[in-house]
């Protein structure tokens, strides 16, 4: 193999081109540290990615003539440039976002990914995050990939033979790993609801965050279960190694973990290095609701920021300020939904970190809706757990009175009376 050093690599990027970089915890921090080095040579880059963990220097302000973001979900790292405008942000359910790159919508001229190094038959492997970086791998004009010896070794769709690479550079640093925190009491209260209407042998997806780790961490008693999800995290390793994730029960890739990125600690990345248990797939086949309700008891967990009494669910904003994005809360909403005994569940605490309720009369002006009324099943806070499915608009606004914070509910009472009386 013929590598080069990092700021000769990027020297392929002029202006006006179009930039992806690879996904969550595989975005390849030296491959950009060199292109924003590049900045004064460059004008109106775009840029494009999902999710990126680690800096995103592109989006300071003494960069904004040489690089433009457009997100395809709105991270931490990114989130004050979308909402001060010097970034924007695409809203695309995950599932389709391989679609922009294959039907040559947003056509990429250099993509900057991270790759394990090749195996003695030439293959690389994606890792961490095939998502939609394997379209963008198939269909970009250039390739530069970060061969990076600490990169796991995953199997799936993550499997690339090294021809589809142009450019490549050799460099060993760790791969991000997200923080664990321990969960609240009220995380535990909420993960203990779901648990309590989770079923032995379910299929679990799993969003991010404290919430979903709680909820991992309530089923230490249950058996036989799947996993399918986009997200794989250190929650569920115990379940693995305790034998309670077996997967015996699904019908799609049965006894396969399947997830289309994983972030955690270096104990996940080791973890999933060379284990076949572990089954990295494209978004587009992992968020297929298709592909999802082929599973039985499919409980899918997803978070939300606001949800007003009639049970439209605000997840990808504040107002009309962007916070997150769609994902694929929909598209494992449907799924979940479809599947038979499925249950697709939507968890928060009742309130915010300021005290405001989190169940509102109404959504904030701005807000938006990605999950209708007609999609949300169930919802749980730490005052408990309600299903909507079937329930008239009264009666959804007095189920969720009932697991709204104390301190709210006689508001929310007299919302309800002004608006159904």
């Amino acid at each position: 193999m013929n590598f080069q050093k990092a700021e000769d690599a990027v020297k392929v990027i002029k202006s006006g081109d179009r930039v992806f970089i690879h996904s969550v915890a595989a975005a390849p921090q030296i491959l950009i540290d060199a292109m924003v080095n590049r900045a004064d040579e460059l004008k109106d880059v775009e840029i494009i990615h999902m999710h990126t963990e680690n800096v995103a220097s592109y989006v300071k302000p003494e960069y904004q003539d040489s690089f433009f973001l457009k997100s395809l979900f709105v991270g931490a790292n990114v989130r004050e440039a979308t909402q001060k405008g010097r970034a924007d942000y695409i809203p695309i359910f995950l599932s389709e976002i391989p679609i922009l790159f294959r039907k040559n919508l947003l056509p990429v001229d250099v993509a900057l990914v991270q790759v394990s190094p090749p195996d003695r038959f030439g293959y690389c492997s994606l890792g961490v995050s095939v998502d939609t970086t394997k379209a963008v791998i198939e269909t970009a004009k250039t390739v530069i990939a970060q061969v990076n010896p600490n990169m796991p070794r995953t199997f799936g769709d993550a499997l690339m033979h090294q021809r589809n690479f142009d450019i490549l550079v050799e460099h060993t640093s760790p791969i991000f790993e997200s923080k664990l925190h321990a969960p609240s009491e009220t995380d535990q209260k909420i993960g203990q609801h779901i648990a309590s209407i989770i079923e032995d042998g379910a299929t679990l997806q799993m969003g991010i965050g404290s919430i979903p780790n709680a909820v991992l961490a309530s089923l230490e008693h249950h058996k036989r279960l799947g996993v399918h999800t986009e997200m794989f995290s250190d929650g569920l390793i115990p379940l693995i190694e305790k034998g309670i994730v077996t997967g015996e029960e699904k019908v799609l890739d049965r006894g396969k973990v399947v997830a289309t990125f994983v972030i955690g600690t270096k104990k996940t990345y080791d973890f999933i290095d060379s284990n076949p248990q572990i089954k990295m797939k494209e978004v587009s086949y992992v968020n297929d609701v298709a592909n999802i309700r082929r599973n039985k008891k499919v409980s899918a967990i997803n978070s939300a920021i606001e949800i007003d009494l009639t049970g439209q669910v605000c997840a990808d904003s504040i107002g009309t300020k962007h916070y997150s994005g769609v994902g694929g809360q929909i598209d494992f909403m449907r799924g979940a939904s479809y599947s038979e005994g499925g249950k697709p569940i939507i968890a928060m605490s009742s309130v915010t970190s300021r005290g405001e309720s989190k169940i509102v009369p109404y959504l904030k002006k701005g807000a938006g809706v990605v999950s209708t009324r007609a999609n949300v099943h169930y919802i749980a806070t730490e005052y408990g757990i309600v299903d909507l499915f079937g329930k008239s608009l009264k009666e959804r606004a007095k189920l969720l009175i009932s697991i709204a914070h104390p301190d709210h509910r006689e508001m929310l009472d007299r919302a309800f009376y002004e608006r159904f009386q």
